[in-house]
């Protein structure tokens, strides 16, 4: 833990929650800059961060991202993120409790033999697919849940696991109402 970080504040007391924040802000240079230096300035920790133009008329972007801290720390980050000039509004999907969230993983595994099978085995299992393959490796691509991510990474690191390249969450609330 970093001296004066956050997570110091009546740490083992408080209960360290993981949320997913959707912020919707102009896209234009420097804001990603300006979101990712409040997180980085106060020592809050960002575990996942997506983001991408979603609304080109009005030229905004949706920055996704999933953070962790007491609850008073997400509240914090919340009032915060509300206050910056760039952004339209902040949505916590945790809380909202109608979220969707997805990432993309692309995984590359070397093998022979038994491993080899196995690794496609797996991927069959998890419904990944297989992007590129040679006689020594294949490079899987699996969108799912990230737990669902990290448990076919954990099973794959035996298997020959090579290299991992993930996009991180995207969420979106269901139901017809925007967010």
């Amino acid at each position: 833990m970093q001296p004066g970080s956050v997570y110091a504040i009546k740490e083992g007391k408080d209960k360290t929650e993981q949320h997913t924040l959707s912020v919707l802000v102009d896209n234009e240079p420097g804001v990603l800059a300006r979101v990712i230096g409040l997180f980085s300035g106060r020592g809050y920790n960002i575990e996942s961060l997506t983001v991408s133009e979603t609304e080109h008329e009005k030229h905004r972007s949706r920055i996704t991202v999933v953070t962790t801290g007491s609850a008073q720390v997400i509240e914090q980050i919340k009032a915060q993120l509300e206050r910056m000039v760039p952004v339209h509004r902040v949505i916590d999907l945790t809380v909202t409790g109608k979220a969707i969230e997805r990432e993309l993983l692309l995984i590359k595994v070397r093998g022979a033999g038994d491993d080899r099978v196995e690794a496609l085995r797996l991927a069959d299992a998890f419904r990944a697919r297989v992007i590129d393959a040679t006689t020594e490796s294949f490079v899987f691509e699996l969108t799912g849940r990230t737990d669902k991510l990290d448990q076919f990474i954990l099973l794959m690191q035996p298997l020959g696991l090579v290299e991992v390249s993930r996009t991180g969450v995207a969420a979106i609330t269901r139901g017809p109402a925007a967010t």
